[in-house]
């Protein structure tokens, strides 16, 4: 039995977003801000926002709210605090912050791509796509947008478009490893595991693969029943607690209804190529 759609992108849209939210805001960890517009980003520590456990994200999105009292258009820091709020769980506050913004600086394509992203996260999928496409420009096009576009488009169910999107980003920006990562999840949205894993393979081997990339390599290859090998790639370079969270959440994701284990069922039985 085949899982549905609406299911199969319920469960894989927080990955697709999570990974656009580390190219678009580019705060996965504070010391990376020379990727972002100037300002002074509150420090949240040294590791990045989705490693981080329950109390260090509530701190940092205290320190980053208060930042972003004292410069409410600032688009470092409400990219920061927006993206903060999303792990949090905060998607309409986040969403309203990315608005603000968005209005503060309307012709920054960064801002508008991150005010999609947010858009995508509350839902207003038709919107965020919007946002996207009108920040997009033929004659300077931006990876991060194309990358972000297939990221909701994939949650629209239209993957091929979705391909075709990443497929442009990575012409521009070859090898990018959270494009990579994203192409991978879409073919997991349609049960190809193994061209899933080639990707995500592809991604981890970049110098710059985050370790997002990781745990979505270790999800698809959970997938596909190989639950011990799933575990030994999630738990690389991680602290004992962090690798007992990621795999907590592997095992989760892999329990959801019972679709995973339908998707990869079905993935194995498709007739090999001749």
């Amino acid at each position: 039995m085949r899982p549905s759609r609406t299911t199969g992108h319920r469960l894989l849209g927080a990955a697709l977003l999570a990974a656009a939210a580390l190219t678009l805001a580019g705060c996965n960890t504070t010391a990376r801000t020379d990727r972002m517009a100037t300002g002074s980003i509150p420090s949240a520590g040294t590791r990045p926002l989705e490693q981080m456990s329950a109390a260090e994200l509530s701190a940092s999105m205290e320190s980053m709210g208060r930042a972003y009292e004292k410069s409410p258009k600032n688009p470092a820091i409400g990219m920061a605090y927006a993206n903060v709020l999303q792990m949090n769980g905060r998607s309409s506050q986040a969403l309203a912050v990315m608005q603000q913004i968005a209005i503060a600086n309307p012709t920054d394509r960064q801002v508008l791509a991150a005010y999609g992203k947010a858009q995508a996260a509350a839902g207003q999928l038709d919107q965020a796509l919007t946002t996207i496409t009108r920040a997009q420009t033929p004659d300077r096009p931006d990876w991060k947008l194309y990358s972000a576009q297939g990221a909701v488009l994939d949650q629209m169910g239209r993957s091929g478009e979705a391909r075709a999107a990443y497929q442009q980003a990575l012409q521009l920006q070859p090898n990018e490893p959270s494009v990579l990562s994203n192409l991978g999840m879409s073919y997991v949205l349609t049960g190809d595991l193994k061209t899933a894993e080639t990707y995500l393979r592809s991604a981890l081997a970049q110098p710059a693969a985050e370790s997002r990339v990781r745990q979505n390599l270790a999800l698809v290859v959970g997938l596909q029943g190989r639950y011990d090998e799933a575990e030994r790639i999630a738990a690389q370079e991680l602290s004992p607690q962090q690798a007992a969270a990621n795999l907590a959440y592997l095992r989760a994701m892999m329990g959801q209804q019972n679709s995973w284990k339908q998707l990869a069922a079905r993935d194995s039985a498709k007739p090999a190529a001749n």
